[in-house]
């Protein structure tokens, strides 16, 4: 599971009584993520008849890859899109009024926060429906963040893909395929090279994979985990969602379909501009890259003993070859011009 602290029942119980949302019944580690800790929680809170009535949250616990002073940004906006329609889980205040709180733990405090729950399953085999789905959904919180007032540069953006490919060194990559470090070499040249600065921009989720949406049939019923939510490019989180939806988990099959379903989907709620369409290709072969890049660093670093088991990078180096070749470019056609 991907938990990385540990908490004892009587230290659940006393987290969950700070937030005033009933007695804990149950605590299940998530095993979905893989930076911070999740648990789903369970609690009897007595109703306004006198009755036992059962809730449910989620309680996550962040761990290295989130600093504690991103975190109003971050719980703000889960407040704020939901206020405005958008398919978000409220964050459920303390007893004191904040969002987040401060827990000790033996490798120092970390921040919790306590966030409601919303009904719904991440699918695993999407259907052109539901990627279309998708895709509105990604479209309607860009629009519904466009008066939310706080602003967060993208702590993984380009300058951190260097970082991290760096720290794992050629020959670390080279030990998960003889092929990467040449692969990272020649993309990181070209990304440096060509990055776009000038297309618009807004609040954006930046990580909305399969298992941060949930849904109930074809119905988005919940985009979750927005703790790489960032200001930076709109066609950007196009181009992430695109490579998180449209190939198979391994990234050696892309599937067409789902493509221009999800394109199709978001162009529907926020039309992109030709500028926006014409840099696609490259902000996928960035997307690919910054996913290979933590993957790959995660894959060399994680430790032995962590309830979690790293996510393979050469899934996100097929991607970008399939971005990285020419051909391919008529993806990106199929559904924005629909």
């Amino acid at each position: 599971m991907a938990v990385y602290t540990r908490l004892g029942a009587e230290e659940m119980a006393g987290i969950i009584a700070a937030f005033d949302v009933g007695t804990l019944t149950s605590a299940k580690g998530i095993a979905e993520g893989v930076s911070n800790s999740n648990w789903l929680i369970e609690t009897e809170q007595d109703g306004p008849d006198g009755q036992k009535r059962p809730r449910r949250f989620i309680l996550t616990m962040f761990e290295s890859r989130t600093e504690i002073a991103d975190l109003p940004f971050f719980l703000d906006l889960l407040d704020h899109l939901a206020e405005h329609g958008a398919p978000v889980a409220r964050t459920m205040h303390d007893c004191e009024g904040a969002s987040h709180r401060l827990h000790r733990t033996p490798d120092g405090d970390k921040a919790l926060a306590l966030i409601e729950f919303l009904p719904g399953v991440s699918v695993s085999e999407p259907t052109p429906e539901q990627a279309r789905a998708v895709g509105g959904a990604l479209a309607q919180i860009h629009l519904a963040a466009a008066n939310f007032p706080a602003s967060r540069a993208n702590s993984l953006a380009l300058p951190a893909w260097q970082q991290l490919l760096a720290d794992c060194g050629r020959e670390g990559l080279e030990s998960i395929h003889p092929e990467l470090g040449r692969i990272v070499e020649r993309e990181l040249a070209l990304l440096a090279a060509r990055w776009p600065a000038d297309l618009p921009r807004g609040v954006i989720h930046a990580d909305l994979f399969p298992d941060n949406v949930l849904m109930l049939g074809d119905k988005v019923t919940g985009l979750i985990d927005f703790y790489f939510a960032c200001t930076d490019l709109f066609a950007y989180d196009v181009a992430v969602t695109h490579a998180a939806w449209c190939f198979s988990s391994d990234g050696a099959r892309f599937d067409p379909a789902l493509s221009t379903a999800l394109l199709e989907g978001y162009c529907a709620v926020r039309p992109l501009s030709k500028a926006e369409q014409a840099a696609l290709p490259l902000l996928a072969r960035g997307a690919a890259v910054r996913f290979l890049a933590t993957r790959a660093y995660d894959w060399l670093n994680t430790p032995a003993d962590a309830l979690v088991t790293p996510k393979d990078p050469m899934a996100f180096a097929r991607r970008l070859e399939f971005y990285a070749n020419p051909e391919n470019a008529r993806t990106f056609v199929d559904g924005v011009s629909a």
